[in-house]
């Protein structure tokens, strides 16, 4: 017979796999570093070259002002 935590640690074995380089593009995507490790939020609008837009945010937006007009 199994215990509890044996029953326990069978149903919680779970297979991951995270790609941190693709996770860590994508967080820095609409960000700009500082200094001392902080970061700024950018317009971070995909565009057509697979690059991301780091123009400033217009007001009350998420978007730059060239983005936020589409």
């Amino acid at each position: 017979m199994k215990t509890r935590s044996q029953t326990i640690k069978e149903l919680h074995e779970l297979e991951v796999n995270i790609d941190f380089d693709y996770a860590s593009k994508m967080w820095t995507a609409n960000k700009e570093k500082l200094l001392n490790g902080c970061y700024q939020y950018v317009c971070g609008k995909e565009l057509n070259n697979s690059c991301f837009c780091k123009r400033k945010l217009a007001k009350n937006s998420p978007f730059c002002y060239v983005h936020n007009k589409k």
